[in-house]
């Protein structure tokens, strides 16, 4: 069996949702799907799996940790995330075609489960405090035992992706918000806070003080993440649990943090970091250090599908981000998902990672795979991290 081709698909569905997929093709029939964690670089990303699909067209899709060392040293300098995120679909589609071509699922293929399921937890959406509780209350309500929000921005994002960012104000608003939704759904509902890069070390400890009395399950990204290093100083001021790890593009800037047992959880992104080859390196490390993985999910079905695949094959698992419930929005692009009840995820017993894509439905549904998101800016005009 080899490769015969590698096609991306920059989509959007009828959610408003935008996904870049790629299609891994074979002589043999067998296909295989991944998608790309930065939608935002999807123009340069897009060459970079052309660039790649030199190595890997012609290749036995069986042989994916050598394709991997070809894809991530071949150029002699170290792949950046452009590349990294290149290198994760085409790595996660190279295992779908190889559970497909043994008519078994992926996560029997690294080594069969240790559970049936994995708790998961969904996004709670608002800007304002009243919105942000209601909003936890119906994830509650539905199911979900695991809530998870972000900082609170000052102001709304405006029609053009711009908001404001003032920390001390968003501290404020921030716990305040903890506060009301912790008396809202109770103590047995977790909730993670995500403070999304945007605060610098003092600010992050200070926030983390306040939080203690509402108990986070993790505090997650409290700083920014070119420094890992910079956990020395958090891990000694902060006494909540710490999950980092969702930009890192590899298993090396996650070395530091591993082993000097600088975080609690390891938010590692599969779509970013070198597909799944690289994610189960990452998770047996940070087994050694008892540190559970929190893969970092906010994408589509195809991210979903991989990152179940890895907690249900692995011992250390805290909980799997899960946005929004599979199989509840964009159907006709994804006709199968992986399966979710009350608050669990998990991927069916069938070939691959469970999940399919409609070409036919994509060819309709090309959007430019550009943009940089989200922007903010604190009062003074200055950028911050969203």
């Amino acid at each position: 069996m080899k490769v015969t081709g590698i096609k991306s698909y920059s989509v959007q569905g009828e959610s408003g949702r935008g996904y870049f997929i790629v299609r891994v093709d074979t002589d043999a029939g067998h296909y295989g799907l991944g998608e790309i964690g930065m939608r935002g670089w999807g123009v340069a990303i897009g060459h970079a799996i052309d660039h790649l699909s030199e190595l890997i067209v012609g290749s036995d899709p069986w042989e994916t940790e050598r394709l991997w060392q070809e894809m991530f040293r071949s150029g002699f300098f170290p792949a950046d995330t452009v590349y990294s995120c290149a290198i994760s679909a085409i790595d996660i589609a190279l295992w779908d075609i190889k559970g497909k071509s043994v008519d078994k699922p992926v996560y029997k293929l690294l080594g069969g489960p240790v559970r049936e399921k994995v708790v998961s937890y969904a996004h709670v959406q608002g800007q304002e405090i009243d919105d942000v509780v209601s909003s936890a209350k119906h994830l509650q309500d539905d199911g979900w035992k695991f809530l998870r929000w972000h900082q609170l921005e000052t102001s709304p994002f405006d029609a053009n992706g711009f908001g404001v960012f003032d920390p001390l104000e968003s501290m404020s608003k921030t716990v305040e918000s903890f506060s009301a939704v912790r008396e809202a759904v109770g103590w047995d509902t977790q909730l993670c806070l995500d403070i999304h890069t945007r605060l610098n070390p003092a600010l992050s400890i200070q926030m983390s003080h306040d939080l203690e009395q509402y108990k986070p399950f993790f505090i997650e990204d409290p700083i920014r993440s070119e420094n890992p290093g910079a956990y020395r100083n958090l891990r000694q001021m902060m006494n909540l649990p710490i999950a980092a790890g969702e930009q890192w593009g590899s298993k090396w800037p996650f070395r530091q943090v591993i082993e000097e047992d600088l975080i609690d959880y390891a938010r590692i992104d599969l779509c970013i970091v070198g597909g799944i080859t690289e994610a189960l390196k990452i998770t047996h490390w940070a087994e050694t250090h008892y540190i559970d993985i929190v893969p970092h999910n906010p994408l589509g079905p195809v991210s979903a599908a991989a990152c179940v695949s890895l907690c249900m094959a692995s011992t250390n698992v805290g909980a799997q981000e899960m946005p929004r419930r599979p199989g509840s929005s964009d159907n006709k692009l994804f006709p199968r998902q992986i399966e979710w009840e009350d608050g669990y995820s998990w991927c069916p017993d069938v070939p691959g990672l469970g999940v399919d894509f409609d070409i036919d439905e994509a060819e309709g549904a090309y959007v430019n795979p550009t943009g940089m998101g989200l922007q903010l800016r604190r009062p003074d005009g200055a950028k911050t991290n969203w």
